[in-house]
């Protein structure tokens, strides 16, 4: 073959490697930002974003030094690369044993041996970036830059494969202790893909080499083979992995996984494709590369965004399949739903054709809440008399001989004409409309009674909607803890059986301190405390027996002996330091204090008192924490 096409050749494999190794960063950097905004908590998560991390490290040094052809210059490059390769296999070893702890299987070996391989991991990239035991100063081979084996390289090599197969029995052990054909599913996943981020870490060049007399376009296609099967199983370990941890239903996590992936991964490797396109194609058309460069980079950008707009409804009927009509109802439902200001603004609409039809300069909408009236939309400019309580001659029972004069279906009123807006469903008064009166008394022609009679029933229906709605909202409020508990147990049932069934403990939860806190504020009474998921803890179960069945004194006792855990031996005082958190809560929730009292009393700025406020919370939710512990032990 000419050597000039075996050049081209290499070349063009070298580009496609930058692409692969490009869309191989993007791709890990955006799962980092995936499964830290939504699967931080979850231990499986958690190791598996430091394995990304040693992935995203290697392949970025790799692409740093693409090009460079000085050994010495990529040489500090390369150490530095070692932070991904050296902690690569201890965070093998932590993401397997996280899978196995995920179907019951703990052990206090593996943990041990977790942290003894980040130790070792530690030394390995210590003796990199200060010594030549590991590896030695770079080599450069058909353009492809690296390291060479130093005396204690061969340790590295036993110790990274033993790392790794260890991790992957562990693995294959999770998947034989999974209990659902869904979990077993997603393990097989797991152990498919497991050697993904070890293929694209592991410096083979160091290990064996590459033969002066092989040619280097072999070398850079073997790259771009490898390149490919490291990014197909990545996307699929990772895919796997955002499953774990999510409280939100499969469907969702599919949806927004692969909305995720189409427009930031898949958008951003286009680019890179582009870029390097248009610096390959200096002519092109005419136009210099930066140019070509700018417009397809836009161009991609647009288009994509459109595409996958267009793609949408395919890409929900192949998520969703089974669910489709229920998934199509409920994303309609939540088109169609009332806000507040979707209601303003479709009531202003009405009281402008109000005013139009009937020739009044101003008009108002009242609800009835809570047996109160309070005005809603106004149109024009209302008379001061309007920001008194509105009549309740204006829609209670009998109107005959009070202040205000009733003309047919219509009430004249200090200036205005009302008319009561009453729901089908229930024949109550659930608002009213109210117009400038244009006559002392209403004068309507027989169109303007029609066509009023058309605008008032579309307000009606409005309000009525609403009114319906609110109430599902509240019904919903009160069962979504239920929901999330729910959600909750079906992504844990996979795993490990029916303790994942056992009843829904608050103390399991994120929202802990949250809820603690919530409880002490409206400690005297409230629905933080009244409708409070801590009513759900045991030992506030058995204070509920203890105070015959009165949920508030119970939760308000259980929440003072907390507090009481907290108090120091001996005299109390106000200023001293081990005496602070109690004083606080002490005199903020227990006797309702104000802030700036509790300030003073406490020789302590306000803005230091709401920092130890937020302490002295943390430490009562870590004392109801072990009472529910010593309660579960109890009854055990």
């Amino acid at each position: 073959m000419d050597p000039s096409s075996v050049f081209e050749l290499q070349s063009f494999f070298e580009l496609i490697n930058v692409i692969l190794a490009s869309g191989i960063v993007i791709v890990s950097f955006a799962f980092l930002l995936y499964l830290v905004i939504y699967n931080l908590r979850n231990n499986v998560a958690r190791s598996f974003v430091t394995l990304l991390s040693c992935v995203l490290l290697t392949y970025f040094v790799d692409l740093a030094m693409f090009g460079t052809e000085n050994p010495e210059a990529v040489s500090p490059w390369l150490r530095l690369q070692w932070v991904g390769i050296a902690f690569t296999p201890a965070a093998y070893l932590s993401f397997s044993n996280a899978l196995l702890i995920t179907t019951g299987a703990r052990n206090r070996f593996r943990d041990v041996g977790v942290r003894v391989s980040y130790f070792l991991s530690t030394l390995l990239l210590l003796g990199v970036a200060f010594t030549d035991w590991v590896a030695l100063s770079g080599a450069l081979t058909h353009r492809a830059p690296h390291l060479l084996p130093g005396p204690l390289f061969p340790f590295f090599v036993l110790y990274f494969f033993t790392c790794v197969i260890w991790g992957a029995g562990n693995v294959l052990w999770a998947r034989r202790r999974c209990l659902t054909s869904t979990s077993r599913r997603r393990m097989t996943y797991l152990a498919a893909t497991f050697a993904a981020p070890a293929a694209g870490v592991f410096p083979y060049l160091l290990l064996t080499g590459w033969p002066s007399y092989a040619p280097g376009v072999t070398l850079w296609l073997l790259l771009v083979l490898g390149n490919v099967g490291v990014g197909l199983m990545l996307v699929l370990l990772a895919y796997s992995v955002a499953f774990f941890g999510a409280l939100t239903p499969d469907r969702v996590v599919k949806h927004r996984l692969v909305r995720f992936l189409l427009r930031g991964p898949l958008v951003a490797t286009l680019v890179i494709v582009v870029i390097i396109a248009a610096s390959q194609a200096e002519g092109w058309l005419g136009l210099p590369s930066h140019r070509s460069m700018l417009f397809g980079v836009v161009g991609v950008i647009l288009l994509l965004q459109l595409g996958i707009e267009v793609a949408k409804p395919l890409i929900d009927r192949a998520l969703y399949r089974r669910d489709q009509p229920e998934i199509k109802w409920i994303q309609e439902l939540g088109n169609r739903l009332l806000t507040t200001t979707d209601l303003h603004q479709f009531l202003e609409n009405v009281l402008t054709a109000l005013c139009d039809l009937l020739r009044t300069d101003a008009a108002f909408v009242a609800v009835i809440d809570g047996g109160t009236p309070h005005l809603e939309v106004v149109c024009g400019s209302l008379e001061e008399s309007l920001t008194d309580p509105l009549p309740p001659e204006a829609w209670q029972g009998d109107l005959a001989g009070r202040q205000i004069e009733r003309h047919g279906k219509l009430f004249v009123w200090d200036g205005y004409w009302l008319v009561p807006l009453r729901a089908k469903s229930q024949d109550i008064v659930i608002g009213m409309v109210g117009v400038a009166a244009r006559a002392p008394e209403p004068d309507l022609l027989p169109e303007e009674q029609e066509g009023m009679d058309i605008l008032l029933a579309q307000a009606t229906a409005a309000l009525e909607d609403r009114r319906l709605q609110q109430g599902l909202f509240s019904a919903l409020r009160q069962i979504i803890p239920e929901i999330e508990d729910i959600q909750r147990r079906r992504g844990v049932v996979h795993y490990v059986g029916e303790r994942a069934l056992s009843q829904f403990n608050p103390v399991e939860s994120s929202k802990f301190p949250k809820w603690v806190k919530g409880a002490l504020t409206h400690y005297w009474g409230g629905p933080k405390l009244t409708s409070s998921p801590l009513l759900a803890l045991r030992v506030v179960e058995r204070a509920i027996q203890e105070h015959s069945g009165s949920t508030l004194t119970a939760l308000q006792d259980v929440l003072k002996q907390a507090i009481e855990r907290l108090r120091p031996e001996g005299q109390r005082e106000m200023t001293t330091p081990e005496w602070i958190l109690y004083n606080i809560l002490e005199l903020k929730f227990l006797q309702g204090h104000r802030v700036r009292e509790i300030a003073l009393r406490l020789a302590m700025s306000e803005s230091d008192l709401y920092r130890k406020q937020r302490v002295a919370v943390e430490a009562v939710a870590q004392i109801l924490a072990e009472m529910e512990r010593e309660e579960l032990e109890n009854r055990e």
